[in-house]
């Protein structure tokens, strides 16, 4: 999705609180093609916020307040009309192309109607589970991975957070081309080094960040289960490991069940996933930009197992951008308060 033309380059001030703790700072809101960038008078980005995932929290009342999720602890305040009435267009049109859950339902009867008279075809191996892998929207994924990772933390502790080391992340995410509506990470002890969720969620074990001098190796990380996301769907993942019972219960009711899900945190914990091939992996850092022997130096200190990331890195000898200041580093290395 892009916002409207109209309103390219937009920009208004407003007053943004990064926690209910904090007091409000005035900044200036740029109105981008699918985000809200969010800068301080020094034109420092403060906050980076995905247009299809803004809530507005006190709606036809003014001053705005918008957050840029549901659940988020950021609030940012607008009294600019123009800039106002930008973001209400955009969130009316994505309104609009959400299904109706009257129309939804009886669309999942209809549906139903057609799986009884076919069932040859619906209910041969695998065909449900592919099928509705088809057909979940993100949204739906983003809420079954945001419960899976609730399951997660009751397990290893709350999501490492803090303000220098949530905008390190979200930097990093930027340098590191990630889509906008993903989210990287970092938990405590108990977690494989990394692994990722339905609906963008990306997890990493707090030791790449504590435990290693450079920040590509936890970067690194990153890009491996980019690309393990997109050679096997994760939502395919789940229904794979809970069943075509599930699989039809989130055709027809739009949920899995609490059960099923956190037996599926419990297999995320523990389950490392195979390696993408070096050549896609290696054409991964050099599109992105950095080298790839931290990496394998962090999976295999002695090399031998990852020889061709080393010998092919892309920027064995040749410079490239830093992808986080050495102040960004040290935010995240320090996220998990240590």
């Amino acid at each position: 999705m892009t916002a409207l033309k109209q309103y390219e380059k937009l920009e208004a001030s407003g007053l943004w609180r990064e926690s209910p703790a904090m007091q409000r700072r005035e900044v200036y809101v740029g109105f981008g093609d699918t985000s809200l960038m969010i800068r301080n008078q020094k034109d420092e980005v403060l906050s980076h916020w995905s247009l299809p995932a803004v809530q507005r929290l006190n709606p036809g009342k003014e001053p705005a307040l918008y957050s840029p999720t549901p659940d988020a602890s950021e609030t940012l305040e607008l009294s600019d009309e123009t800039m106002v009435e930008a973001i209400e267009q955009v969130r009316a049109a994505i309104n609009r192309r959400r299904p109706h859950p009257g129309r939804l339902r009886l669309w999942i009867l209809l549906a139903i109607s057609v799986v009884i008279g076919s069932l040859g075809f619906f209910w041969l191996p695998g065909a449900l589970e592919r099928h509705t892998v088809r057909v979940v929207p993100f949204e739906t994924r983003k809420q079954i991975g945001g419960e899976i990772l609730g399951h997660i933390t009751k397990l290893t502790g709350a999501q490492c957070s803090t303000s220098s080391g949530n905008r390190a992340l979200i930097k990093l995410k930027t340098r590191l081309q990630a889509d906008v509506r993903s989210r990287i990470l970092v938990l405590g002890d108990g977690i494989a080094k990394s692994a990722h969720l339905p609906g963008g969620y990306i997890l990493l074990n707090k030791v790449l960040v504590e435990d290693h001098e450079q920040v590509e190796v936890a970067a690194g990380y990153v890009l491996l289960e980019q690309l393990r996301a997109k050679a096997s769907d994760p939502l395919a993942q789940l229904l794979q490991h809970a069943g075509g019972l599930e699989a039809f219960r989130l055709l027809t009711t739009g949920k899995i069940s609490t059960d099923a899900l956190r037996d599926y945190a419990e297999f995320v914990l523990t389950q490392i996933d195979p390696m993408p091939a070096n050549e896609a992996l290696l054409a991964r850092f050099k599109t992105v930009g950095f080298a790839s022997s931290p990496l394998a130096y962090a999976i295999d200190i002695s090399g031998e197992t990852t020889l061709t990331l080393i010998e092919a890195d892309p920027y064995r000898a040749q410079a490239y951008t830093p992808l986080l200041s050495d102040t960004d580093w040290v935010g995240l290395q320090g996220i998990c308060g240590s």
